[in-house]
């Protein structure tokens, strides 16, 4: 009856399966940062353990989990290796949305549901363009979309396409070329002819993403394969719950990169016994301070992360409280990884030892669209509305 029950638990428990993954994937982490390789492998093993359809219906083959459960998953599992983490974070993101909205026409939702029942089908959005940046910033993207009979014909650039190498569509952002131009996100088969991809991502950390440039000359679609759309002289529409979702878990991947450098710089300060002092290093009270600094900023954040997860799960206002946890979280995933560095001294710059790719992996999270110093702005104007008129 506990054999039974055991292996009932393992079945249905998604952060149990991620944690057991996570160790495997440590494993190659240091290959996969030195060679910039792509992890293929573990999206197989995700796929096989289920993970891959977290947060699908389980009418559609998935677990139907929620926010909060996506983000423990998307922790442990850069825990392991954090380039990973984030292209599943981006899978995530599109199968919630298309979850919990159903804006998705019927016969676009059935075709990637059914691709991700049957194999590793990851879809990620491709928004973002050399010239404009990202979508945040405000400006209308250069890729168009021209309407040629039954067919759109799709011609542009666009820049971080996260995880591209294993993705089987992308949900792309392009402006219609009408008398009353649309914004419209479009489903593309990144095997489309006309599509290719750019290596551009040479970043100091994630070097496993692959977030690299795709160049669209004259691509076909079927006209009606677009997946939402509205006016173009309208600023870009966003759900505050799909905002909420998608800030939270790219700020899980950075607080699973913070749990791994503390893991690696407590287990060396408690075993590390210099000559000169003849005990471990974790006796010294300048240590013991910053370790106690590190497991502080640690508690925050995963207070943080968990109390927005279950406010988004429940369906209560968060307004821009996903912007401003992602700020803090990554803030303090930077400084936990650059103290865990200075605790370590010496050995903690060598390349074996592991805590310098953490930290680079986490200053990596800079890069990602709005930058702190954008939400900081947005919240002082929020702040500012407020104030009742004079």
């Amino acid at each position: 009856m506990n054999r039974e029950k055991t292996m009932l638990q393992e079945k249905i428990d998604p952060v149990d399966k991620a944690r057991r993954l996570a160790v495997d994937f440590a494993e190659r982490a240091a290959h996969y940062d030195a060679t910039g390789d792509f992890p293929f492998e573990n999206f197989t093993r995700l796929f096989e353990a289920g993970l891959l359809g977290l947060v699908t219906a389980p009418e559609h083959g998935g677990h139907g989990g929620g926010l909060a459960e996506a983000q423990a998953v998307i922790s442990e599992i850069a825990r392991g290796e954090p380039s990973t983490a984030l292209v599943l974070a981006m899978h995530y993101n599109s199968h919630y949305s298309l979850r919990r909205f159903a804006k998705w026409p019927a016969h676009l939702a059935e075709r990637v549901l059914t691709a991700n029942r049957l194999g590793p089908a990851l879809i990620n959005a491709a928004q973002a363009e050399p010239r404009i940046g990202s979508p945040a910033h405000g400006a209308l993207p250069e890729t168009v979309a021209r309407r040629d009979g039954n067919v759109w014909r799709i011609t542009g650039h666009k820049s971080y396409v996260t995880g591209i190498p294993v993705l089987k569509w992308v949900s792309l952002l392009a402006l219609t070329d009408e008398e009353e131009p649309r914004l419209a996100s479009f489903l593309v088969p990144t095997d489309s002819p006309g599509l290719r991809i750019e290596k551009a991502w040479k970043a100091a950390g994630m070097h496993a993403t692959a977030s690299d440039d795709i160049i669209l000359d004259n691509v076909v679609i079927p006209l009606e394969d677009i997946i939402e759309f509205q006016s173009a002289s309208e600023p870009l529409r966003r759900e505050e719950h799909a905002t909420a979702f998608f800030f939270s878990l790219i700020a899980a991947v950075y607080h699973g990169v913070a749990l791994s450098a503390r893991d690696r710089v407590l287990a060396f300060c408690a075993h590390h016994t210099p000559a000169s002092l003849g005990a471990p290093l974790s006796t010294v009270p300048r240590i013991q301070d910053g370790l106690g600094e590190i497991e502080v900023r640690l508690a925050t954040n995963s207070r943080l992360l968990r109390s927005l997860g279950e406010d988004v799960d429940a369906g209560r206002i968060v307004g821009m409280d996903g912007m401003t946890v992602r700020h803090v979280v990554i803030d303090n995933a930077v400084a936990i990884t650059s103290l865990a560095l200075e605790l370590a001294g010496n050995p903690g710059l060598n390349r074996d030892f592991q805590l310098e790719r953490h930290h680079r992996d986490a200053i990596t999270a800079r890069s990602h669209a709005p930058q702190s110093h954008m939400i900081r702005t947005i919240a002082a104007r929020n702040a500012l509305s407020r104030l009742a008129p004079r």
